[in-house]
């Protein structure tokens, strides 16, 4: 009788330490949602009716803006530099009235594009001297956009 005990609490003990083990190897499941909305991020010198920008280009200075972290993007000594305000050179320009073209694609400063009139110009192609067979740049009016 007292071996049948042993047995007993010998597979409980076995029992209790396999559902500890099992319950601790198991990960709870987080589902991710992400909505990409940056409306209260958005300078207020923007253009108005969009609801994601990633950059503003302001073809007049050659200047990119990056929304998510509120920095310019431009040119200094022949390298793209990232700085919360413009250099000394733009002092004059306007930000409110000078225009900007919205463009949400990664890094656009490193494409080599020019963006005039809301159609864009390939730098240097000479296969390509016009504007592009398809118009307005593609993001003109793009993900984000509200009437």
């Amino acid at each position: 009788m007292y071996n049948t005990q042993i047995i007993i609490v010998m597979k409980k003990l076995v029992l209790l330490t396999g559902l500890i083990l099992a319950l601790g190897s198991f990960k709870p499941v987080n589902a991710q949602v992400s909505l990409s909305i940056n409306i209260g991020s958005q300078p207020n010198w923007g253009p108005r009716g969009y609801d994601y920008v990633e950059y503003y280009y302001m073809p007049e200075i050659n200047t990119y803006y990056y929304v998510p972290t509120k920095r310019f993007i431009y040119l200094e000594g022949g390298h793209w530099v990232h700085r919360k305000s413009l250099p000394q050179r733009y002092h004059a320009y306007n930000l409110y009235n000078g225009r900007k073209v919205v463009i949400n694609e990664p890094k656009p400063y490193l494409r080599q594009v020019r963006y005039i009139d809301n159609r864009y110009y390939k730098k240097d192609n000479r296969n390509h001297p016009g504007p592009h067979k398809h118009g307005p740049h593609k993001h003109e009016k793009g993900r984000g956009y509200r009437d």
